[in-house]
């Protein structure tokens, strides 16, 4: 049955043409009685496919050959014993024929929207109707009276929300108790209802009753009573009862958040969203309806997931969308509201739903803070009505994260593995910082007093560890050995560890113009970060042996890297501190960077774990980049970590961090001192101490001779390489780093590194077979090319430029790119930057490289890449082409000044037209290929030079390429090949067809349609005349899709046609 209704399928939607009207007939009487006859006894999901099929039919002949299509579809709803039968076909019409999925002319699609419209008023008459009843006929109004307003489930919190009576004592009515067909039958009603709304408009004929029948049953997601009866009643059959009404309750959810996803909300429709609003809120406080918090949890804990799900996204909507609307009616209690919202916040029974309730959080606050941005005047009141909310929400946040309060969920959450870069726990945190931040943001002091005193705390439990340090035979150790007392340090050192978090994520808030008045709060905290920091690296904590070394060593070295990132998160405060210290001198300054450095120096060893290395690195590098005090190459420790880096003998640091420690020494000694005059900089004395720091490092570099590649060599190849790796890294991050600087700081960063670079282009040619380490040179290249190429002076730039072109033959990049892998084609991209480096200078230095560049490009690299499917080095080179065209747009189009003065109008000469068309026409070729990135950029490309450069209108394009590019662009579309493209692609379109709109209309469109396959000659003529001649972008692109689309449905058409038949 399956397969024979997949046959009717088929034959439907994509041969309907061709059959027979005999045969058609006879289809749409027997399968409507096939499905009345059976759909009782029929499998369900025989009978759906069954519906679907029948749908199928009226989508092409509803409702001129079938018009009694949707009227059997209202007599089945009406008819008590096939309601459900109805209803299925009716969700299944809504489906299929609303935004309908297959090919269908735009016409036919139009028609089908507007036939459906016709009958939305009956239609939702009628599924009120279906849900008033099971509801009224199932009520227990008489035997039970509804409790009294007064009682303690309404409140007054209620009459705020609810302005009539009426409906609170509607809504306070007992649940009926449904059976098992009413159940079915409402569940179907709402389906129906929740996709019914995904694409009606909001209009009148959403009725007051039916969304207050609706709320009725979303009040079954939040009624605990019924399932506990189902529970304690015991049976199986009353468990699943219980689930079913919880079922209808989501159903009844998903309607009113389909309805409250809708932001465009016409003026009469305003007052029936509040309506909607006072009831969901009603329910709500239902559901949140307690003193005792442990209560709140549990009644969450037993409603079902996914109604929980569904109500938050309800709150989420309603904050997001909607808020600015209502927050403006007097009578709508937005406080009250938070209130709740708060309640529901922290009784979340899963961290999932507690997550995206700190999302509503955050929405709200962005909220608040753009409408302050744009009442400034308002600003206190705003903040007055709202500050208390705010508080709780900080204070309850803060505790969410301590395991002091909350250490049974905490424990929960894995800190092993990474989602998206970040494991759960810091997921967690992170999330519950932003909120943190936020209310920082608009409420500073009191963040300030709440989160401070709170971190104190734990500082003290940290600062205090000192006294129970013993010295053992081997070391240290921490005299700490009951299980209890392990296990409270353990907690606090990660509350700590938080908390340090929270307080570098507030550092943004005490710099630019607060600085002066939240000074004294900031200096207090800098000081407590130093003295924490200073503490950790004096008494090595990082080191010291403990009872449970599993639990608390990672949690020691947690806190003390901890606290030198939240030191790192103030350097832009210490640096606006720098600049008013110069003006005064204060000591203060000269001592908290001082002690810093004495916390920094004994970290950066290679005996301290990586962690904390870096963490220490990261902050040093801020010192010297972020703040630049004057003093620090006079600190002590600074030269001692000079001295380390420096000495051959010592042992290297891991790889990052020595990079870390390299950049910022050179940024000491490189970057200018702020505040100071260009003469006091002491350029002289840095230049020499910088030229030796280099020096040193690149020590056995500069010993590598171009023979260290051949068999005689003297050092292992790996030992070779592994110098190369180790120094080119550091020596690249250094001139990456300068790159943005003063001419001086450059200048004097490459007189250190000239001979450096030099050997770098003597070795070059001899590991060119050795994809690794020409990648690594080549990025070394490539920085200094972006950062130094004015310092390295032209000649020495044209020589780099002319080694490489020598290098890569056609032989060598074919190496590269087809047998090298990945590591081959990084080296042949990383070429292709350095020359788009080249291409974009201004001047005309480096033009004379241009005729070989674009050589390079389309005689030896392109005819490489071009059929090959993968996009390795595809998208670098149609880079460096766009790059030669846009920077270099003379060297293809020369207009003299004469020559425009004299026509009037520019028609510039063209030269190297050969060149310009062969770049074109790889362009071309890109867009039949199907990687959707490349074909994404390439469009761009050519956008960016005709609203640039005109390429559209330049005469060579105009006439022998434009239309070219409209067809291969339209067959895009045709073939659905890339369709996530469809706006791009019709911009375009309509940006070349504007050149030449009449030659568009009245040459190219007819040649377009004549070429075209699969369609006879009264389609084409159809189609031509549906296109009309609109000259305004929004107009012209429909008219480019309707005609795609009705081209691909014509040809769908005369697929299905048996041979031979005779077209009209």
């Amino acid at each position: 049955m399956m397969y024979s209704l997949t046959v009717f399928e088929n034959l439907i939607n994509k041969m309907w043409l061709g059959v027979p009207s005999q045969d058609k007939m006879e289809i749409r009487s027997c399968l409507p009685k096939l499905l009345l006859a059976h759909h009782k006894t029929l499998p369900y999901f025989i009978r759906n496919k069954l519906c679907k099929v029948i749908v199928d039919i009226g989508r092409q002949d509803w409702p001129m050959f079938y018009h009694d299509f949707f009227t059997n579809i209202l007599q089945l709803i009406q008819s008590p014993l096939t309601t459900p039968l109805g209803l299925i076909m009716l969700k299944t019409t809504s489906e299929e024929l609303a935004c309908p999925r297959e090919d269908l002319s735009v016409a036919r699609k139009e028609e089908l929207r507007k036939l459906l419209l016709d009958q939305v008023q009956t239609v939702l008459g009628l599924l009120t109707g279906i849900l008033e009843t099971v509801w009224d006929k199932h009520s227990v109004t008489a035997a039970t009276p509804p409790p009294s307003p007064t009682s303690g489930e309404s409140g007054d919190l209620l009459s705020n929300l609810l302005q009539s009576p009426s409906s609170a004592k509607l809504l306070n009515q007992p649940i009926p108790i449904l059976d098992a067909e009413s159940e079915y039958i409402c569940s179907l009603a709402l389906e129906c209802l929740a996709h019914l709304f995904s694409w009606i408009p909001l209009s009148a004929s959403i009725t007051p009753s039916l969304l207050t029948t609706i709320f009725h049953f979303a009040r079954f997601g939040c009624d605990i009573r019924a399932r506990k009866m189902a529970s304690v009643n015991g049976s199986s059959q009353n468990c699943v009862l219980g689930q079913e009404r919880g079922r209808l309750g989501v159903l009844a959810m998903s309607c009113i958040n389909e309805l409250m996803s809708k932001n465009c909300v016409p003026m009469e429709f305003e007052e029936y969203l509040l309506r909607m609003f006072q009831q969901t809120f009603y329910l709500l406080q239902k559901i949140t309806k307690d003193n005792n918090a442990h209560t709140v949890k549990s009644r969450l804990e037993e409603l079902d997931e996914s109604y929980i799900e569904k109500f938050t996204d309800f709150l989420r909507l309603f904050v997001s969308v909607h808020l600015r609307r209502i927050e403006s009616y007097s009578q709508f209690p937005v406080v009250e509201f938070l209130t709740l919202l708060f309640k529901y916040t922290f009784h979340q029974p899963t961290h999932e739903g507690y997550f995206s309730c700190l999302d509503i959080w955050t929405l709200f606050l962005d909220y608040l803070t753009s409408k302050i941005k744009s009442r400034l005047g308002d600003k206190e009141a705003v903040l007055n009505r709202y500050e208390d909310a705010l508080v709780l929400l900080l204070t309850e946040v803060l505790n969410r994260i301590q395991f002091r309060y909350n250490q049974a969920q905490l424990e929960e959450l894995d800190d092993e593995t990474l989602d998206d870069d970040q494991t759960e726990w810091q997921r967690y945190l992170r999330q519950s910082l932003e909120v943190v931040a936020k209310v920082m943001e608009l409420l500073p002091t009191h963040a300030f007093s709440t989160l401070f005193p709170v971190l104190q705390d734990n500082l003290e439990v940290y600062l205090g560890l000192q006294q129970f340090i013993v010295t053992s035979g081997s070391g240290h150790r921490l005299n700490i050995t009951a299980e209890n007392d392990c296990r409270r340090l353990h907690c606090s050192l990660r509350d700590l560890s938080s908390l340090l978090q929270a307080v570098g994520r507030l550092a943004e808030y005490f710099t630019g113009d607060v600085f002066a008045a939240r000074f004294s709060d900031a200096l207090t905290v800098v000081e407590r970060l130093v003295k924490v920091t200073l503490y950790g690296s004096q008494i090595k904590l990082y080191n010291i042996e403990t009872a449970v070394p599993s639990v608390l060593k990672p949690d020691l070295i947690d806190v003390h890297a901890q606290s030198l990132a939240a030191l790192q998160a103030y350097s832009h405060w210490l640096a606006q501190y720098c600049s008013e210290a110069h003006r005064q001198n204060t000591q203060q300054f000269v001592t908290l960077v001082s002690t810093t450095m004495d916390a920094i120096t004994p970290l950066i060893s290679t005996k301290v774990q990586d962690k904390l290395l870096l963490s220490a690195c990261h902050l040093l590098v801020s010192l010297a980049t972020t703040v630049r005090p004057v003093f620090l190459i006079s600190i002590p420790a600074v030269q001692k970590v000079f001295n380390g880096i420096t000495d051959a003998s010592a042992q290297r640091l891991i790889d990052k961090a020595q990079v870390l420690v390299c950049r910022a020494l050179s940024n000491i000694l490189l970057l200018p001192w702020p505040n100071l005059p260009e003469n006091e900089q002491q350029w002289p004395v840095r230049s020499i101490n910088h030229a030796s720091l280099i020096s040193a490092l690149s020590r056995d570099y500069r010993n590598l001779k171009p023979s260290a590649v051949t068999p005689q060599r003297k050092m292992p190849l790996d030992d070779t390489k592994v110098i190369i790796h180790q120094t080119l890294s550091v020596l690249e991050d250094i001139v990456e780093n300068i790159s943005g600087e003063s001419t001086k700081s450059r200048q004097i960063c490459y007189q250190s590194l000239q001979e450096s670079v030099q050997v770098s282009l003597a070795l070059f040619p001899a590991f060119i077979h050795q994809s690794d380490v020409t990648d690594e040179m080549l990025s070394f290249f490539l920085t200094l090319f972006r950062g130094l190429r004015v310092q390295m002076g032209v000649p020495f730039t044209e020589q780099i430029i002319q080694t490489f072109l020598n290098m890569f033959t056609r032989e060598q990049l074919a190496e590269s790119i087809l047998h090298e892998g990945s590591t081959g084609c990084r080296v042949v991209e990383k070429f292709l930057k350095i020359l788009q480096v080249v291409v974009q200078e201004p001047g005309q230095v480096f033009k004379p490289f241009l005729p070989s560049i674009i050589a390079l490009c389309m005689e030896q690299v392109y005819p490489i890449i071009a059929e090959r499917p993968s996009p390795d080095v595809k998208a670098e080179l149609f880079e460096l082409l766009f790059r030669t065209l846009h920077h270099n747009w003379r060297y293809f189009f020369r207009s003299t000044v004469l020559a425009s003065v004299q026509r009037g109008v520019t028609e510039e000469q063209m030269e190297h037209e050969p060149q310009f068309s062969a770049i074109m026409q790889a362009f071309g070729q890109s867009f039949l290929q199907p990687d959707i990135h490349l074909f994404k950029q390439n469009l761009f490309y050519l956008e960016t030079l005709n609203t640039k450069q005109k390429l559209y209108h330049k005469k060579i394009f105009r006439t022998t390429m434009l239309f070219q590019f409209v067809n291969v662009l339209l067959q895009v579309l045709v073939h659905k090949s890339h369709d996530l493209l469809q706006e791009e692609i019709g911009i375009a379109i309509y940006n070349m067809a504007s050149v030449d709109f009449d030659g568009f209309f009245a040459a190219f469109l007819p040649e377009f349609l004549t070429s075209c396959d699969g369609v006879d000659a009264n389609q084409k003529n159809v189609l031509g005349r549906n296109f009309k001649m609109d000259r305004d972008l929004p107009s012209f692109t429909q008219n480019v899709h309707r005609l795609v689309n009705d081209l691909r449905y014509y040809r769908l058409c005369n697929d299905s046609l048996p041979p031979g038949t005779v077209k009209l």
